[in-house]
């Protein structure tokens, strides 16, 4: 069960946030502060502190946390994001992560070594680690090494397409995960209760599970009603203006 997440509010800057996708046209600032409200109301009701932290002008991208650092019950590892724009913001929130971790508690991913928390998803005690643009050799070989160092166990998950390993998968726990894409027959996968994402839904594959209920992007019927079918709660939340700039759900926050 999760007590805490932290949430950065969305900067001014957003408009010129990193894209993959330029042809879904730049975020309204105004309407993506408004899903950001509507998404501290929907972790509100999950039974934990939701922390805000101020925006970041000079960083973009800085209203996706997720990428900055990953909080275990053990740990907490300050990433090295993989590209040069967002370097700074891993730096910046370690002042909040010392706030609730002890100083021996905490690692630091450092160059050439990078990695971004969208590429690490936890199962239980274990966690899986997506190689890709984001998330170098060196950096899971890194990350590897802290989680080792507090008493964790992982995985690295080969791949070739998405932008982040949660970007085509969320675990939902109770052994129930939802797949994308190339994660759809991975071998790593196969004694899970998997959840096939229609390809015209693909997006939605970037739920979080949140003490039992399920955050869910709106507009994605299908995977909606997939997750009730498995009794869970589910709460929606449009993340229109973040999905422009490749972002989901996942990405708005750190949990633990």
């Amino acid at each position: 069960m999760f007590k805490t997440v932290i949430v950065r509010r969305p900067s001014k800057s957003l408009v010129n946030g990193i894209t993959s996708a330029p042809e879904l046209g730049k975020p309204d600032y105004n309407l993506a502060l408004k899903q950001h409200d509507e998404y501290i109301k929907a972790l509100s009701k999950c039974d934990v502190e939701v922390v805000i932290l101020d925006a970041l002008e000079e960083f973009p991208d800085s209203c996706f946390v997720e990428d900055t650092a990953v909080l275990t019950s053990k740990c907490a590892i300050v990433s090295n994001p993989g590209t040069d724009s967002r370097r700074g913001e891993s730096m910046l929130m370690a002042p909040t992560i010392e706030k609730f971790y002890k100083k021996e508690q905490i690692e630091y991913i450092k160059s050439p070594a990078t990695i971004e928390g969208g590429d690490v998803m936890m199962v239980g005690n274990h966690f899986y680690i997506g190689e890709s643009a984001r998330s170098n050799r060196e950096g899971c070989a890194e990350f590897i090494k802290a989680l080792l160092k507090h008493d964790h166990t992982c995985s690295v998950v080969t791949m070739k397409e998405m932008l982040h390993l949660k970007t085509g998968m969320a675990y939902l726990e109770n052994n129930n995960i939802l797949l994308f894409g190339e994660f759809i027959n991975k071998s790593e996968f196969k004694d899970m209760n998997k959840i096939i994402i229609a390809e015209d839904e693909s997006y939605s594959a970037n739920c979080i599970w949140v003490n039992d209920r399920i955050l869910i992007p709106l507009g994605y019927p299908k995977t909606e009603e997939a997750i009730k079918s498995l009794g869970y709660e589910t709460i929606i939340i449009d993340t229109s203006e973040y999905r422009k700039l490749d972002g989901g759900l996942s990405c708005l926050s750190l949990r633990f």
